[in-house]
């Protein structure tokens, strides 16, 4: 079998790497040569996993079309906002009838689409049945590592679902598959702007207690904003809802929990963000996450905090303040 990745980040490389370690011949498609040069001649990521080795089978090149040609299997996995600029480069080229798994994670922020929504846009509908979405609580340093680990898999079509899962199911890795594509996808792209709130109270020195707090009526806000635009409410009590929320909450391996927790320590965003060497997608995220709240009329409140913070320059103790002082309300609204 002949898998192409789209993207070699840390999450693409470590769903390229699975493959590969269970046989699959994997190509990686990347921006940077010497990066390809490193994954083809030491079998290194040297710019995102310089500590860790990859499999044999796991190949790079920095042919787009070269990548998505003649497979049995397409992984999406760049930033959100960089997506449909390459789907537009290579819808002509991707063969019909094989499995397209997206694995990136946020809302576009022009327009508002989920990144299904972004698929189902920008490709012809004869792919959409093939369409499926991973996502769940996952480091890719430890999926390379062969830590056992779950996530969910999403399609709106039970056969592809059920395909993609026997493709990505191994010995370290176990998924899950659900109908509830809209479920998968909110819980996917919201979970990063709480992690940023909850890196936020450890970087001022909160607790255990906070960052439960956080978690909890973070999970409700994805919760209510994902029901109103028709999820299953049990989706978010599964892998891609609150496994994922704590794990990018508390991991410190959480791209955006850093951006949070260097926040709090009084860091500038713009100085934070030079200094990253991947995206934190929930920065743009935020900004998405409000507008679509706003749009929808729902209530978001951790979400319009963190959105102060990152683009009105806020000050993050007046943040846990103004969230501590809302007015008293019922559990669960």
């Amino acid at each position: 079998m002949k898998i192409g990745v789209i993207g070699s980040g840390s999450f693409g490389t470590a769903l390229g790497s699975i493959l590969a370690d269970k046989g699959y011949n994997v190509i990686l498609w990347t921006r940077n040569l010497d990066q390809a040069r490193s994954i083809n001649e030491n079998h290194i990521n040297n710019k995102h996993m310089p500590d860790l080795v990859l499999p044999d089978l796991l190949k790079a090149s920095t042919d787009l079309i070269e990548v998505v040609k003649d497979k049995d299997m397409i992984v999406s996995a760049p930033p959100s906002h960089a997506l449909s600029g390459i789907l537009r480069q290579i819808k002509d080229h991707i063969p019909t009838k094989i499995p397209i798994v997206s694995a990136s994670k946020g809302i576009e922020n022009e327009t508002l689409r989920l990144v299904s929504e972004i698929f189902e846009s920008e490709l012809p509908g004869s792919f959409h049945s093939q369409l499926s979405y991973l996502s769940g609580p996952s480091f890719a340093k430890e999926m390379v590592r062969k830590v056992p680990t779950i996530v969910s898999i999403a399609s709106k079509n039970e056969a592809t679902a059920k395909r993609v899962q026997e493709i990505f199911s191994f010995k370290y890795f176990r998924t899950y598959w659900t109908p509830d594509v809209v479920g998968v996808e909110v819980g996917g792209a919201l979970k990063n702007v709480i992690a940023i709130a909850a890196g936020v109270a450890d970087g001022l020195g909160f607790g255990q207690n906070t960052r439960a707090a956080i978690i909890t009526r973070g999970l409700n806000e994805i919760t209510r904003l994902g029901l109103k635009m028709g999820a299953d409410p049990m989706t978010f009590l599964g892998p891609a809802g609150m496994g994922d929320l704590v794990l990018t909450c508390c991991g410190e391996a959480s791209r955006n929990r850093t951006v949070g927790f260097r926040l709090g320590k009084g860091e500038k965003l713009n100085e934070i963000l030079g200094s990253m060497n991947e995206v934190a997608e929930g920065v743009k995220t935020t900004e998405s996450a409000k507008k679509l709240a706003d749009k929808l009329g729902v209530e978001m409140a951790i979400t319009d905090e963190v959105y102060k913070m990152l683009y009105e320059d806020k000050d993050p103790k007046e943040v846990v303040k103004d969230l501590m002082g809302r007015d008293l309300k019922r559990e669960g609204v």
